[in-house]
């Protein structure tokens, strides 16, 4: 397969690549970065089939390191960037990676001749996502899937020699980093921000000539918030990442904004069925198989599906359930899973309740999801005293330990928390006849 920056480079040398915080780089001048740093890492010692590490922040050092490693026949490993330096080097360790990156590569650069070529089943990049009780877990993609993403992506958008992408979203994130995947293969233009600011995404949107964005549903409420009516190039505004409001895509179609929702996960590089303007119901993207399986568990064979994550059956055993209509577009009911999906990311109750329960003044805990209007799903926390506890307090313990996105968003005081005969707690009774939950802000 030929390296989709090569190719770029030699059909688009002078059309803007990346444009980024820390500057704009055309097709060819990140081929020659691509081939600089690749150079670097081989003098760091990084061999074929090796694996880089990286804490880079959104910028054209970034996407230079993505196609770098390429090159050399090794696989990114993006980091979340919200973690502790202890946590990042444990992911890194976890992986076997051979050096992690936290700034631009700059020294010894030895003497070999950077590949020009892909090979489908090599791991492109190794991506961390969360388990069934939230516990990090990296799934393998390969050339080959990022490859069958990208082009299932673009048969189903479509693709405009202009196009600009607007990308919000965080790099160690499958749906971020498929941006830059695709834009590559397409020899269109990413546009990356260092993250999410309302003003600023509205901006480029009314503008900055962006055609397609990829949001989930709290970026977009808060673009609406900041009171966003107009984005005159754009043609696709893909939402996903959690549960979608219905008033949230009503308001989008009365504004003229074309969403469309987007079902996919880091298994399968990203999405893998997607609907028409504002509508419901996602027709699969080529190449994607679906089933239903037992439980009503939504199964999914394609070539973007990681080797990995495929069951001894052949199928990804997704979690999701749902149906599939009669037309053959997949309806998505709700997870299997407990895991809480808030602003986009992924929470496991049982991380939080762990922690919940370390604070002196807490006798026992359960974490649950309930319904926001802003996030999606708040993180919850229903709690049994030993002592008396206030809110501040017990936020600021879990800001101690937690990542932004699982400290809780609300707290429920309780006599007792359900649970059976065998002491396991039964999280679907949570909030039964409860007390309405303090909003902590």
């Amino acid at each position: 397969m030929d390296d989709w920056l090569t190719v770029a480079a030699r059909r688009l040398p002078e059309h803007p690549a990346v444009e980024a915080p820390d500057g704009s780089v055309s097709y060819a001048e990140l081929d020659l970065q691509a081939d600089r740093v690749a150079r670097r890492l081989a003098g760091l010692g990084v061999e074929q089939g090796g694996r880089v590490a990286t804490t880079l922040s959104p910028s054209t050092d970034f996407c230079a390191l993505l196609h770098a490693v390429l090159r050399i026949g090794a696989a990114l490993v993006p980091l979340n960037t919200r973690l502790s330096a202890d946590e990042q080097r444990a992911q890194a360790a976890a992986v076997r990676a051979d050096v992690i990156v936290d700034r631009p590569l700059d020294g010894m650069e030895a003497e070999i001749k950077p590949r020009r070529d892909l090979d489908p089943d090599a791991i492109h990049t190794v991506v961390f996502t969360s388990g069934t009780e939230g516990k990090p877990k990296p799934v393998e993609l390969t050339v080959g899937n990022q490859d069958a993403s990208a082009a299932a992506s673009a048969t189903a958008l479509g693709v405009a020699s202009g196009d600009r992408w607007l990308c919000a979203l965080p790099l160690f994130h499958v749906a971020g980093l498929g941006i830059l995947v695709r834009c590559a293969r397409n020899g269109t233009t990413a546009v990356l921000h260092d993250r999410f600011e309302p003003a600023a995404a509205a901006a480029a949107l009314a503008d900055d000539g962006v055609s397609l964005v990829s949001l989930v549903p709290t970026q977009l409420r808060r673009l609406r918030n900041v009171g966003l009516l107009h984005a005159p190039h754009l043609r696709v505004l893909l939402l996903g990442g959690g549960p979608i409001p219905p008033d949230l895509v009503e308001w989008a179609r009365d504004a003229g904004l074309p969403v469309r929702c987007t079902y996919g996960m880091t298994e399968t590089a990203s999405q893998i069925a997607v609907t028409a303007p504002w509508g419901s119901a996602a027709t699969p993207l080529p190449g994607v198989e679906l089933e239903i399986g037992e439980e009503r568990q939504i199964l999914v064979r394609g070539p973007m599906v990681s080797p990995g994550a495929v069951g001894d059956d052949g199928w990804l055993h997704t979690g999701d359930r749902g149906h599939i209509d009669h037309h053959g577009r997949l309806h998505v009911e709700g997870r299997i899973k407990e895991l809480i999906v808030t602003g986009g990311e992924k929470v496991g109750p049982a991380a939080v309740e762990a922690v919940v329960v370390e604070h002196p003044s807490i006798a026992d805990a359960g974490v649950a999801g309930t319904p926001d209007p802003e996030w999606g799903e708040a993180v919850t926390a229903f709690v049994v005293e030993r002592t008396p506890v206030s809110d501040y307090d017990l936020l600021a313990f879990c800001r101690q330990r937690l990542a932004g996105y699982q400290v809780p968003k609300r707290v429920v005081r309780v006599e007792s928390l359900p649970r059976n005969a065998a002491g396991k707690l039964l999280r679907a009774q949570l909030g039964n006849e409860k007390p309405a939950p303090r909003d902590l802000g």
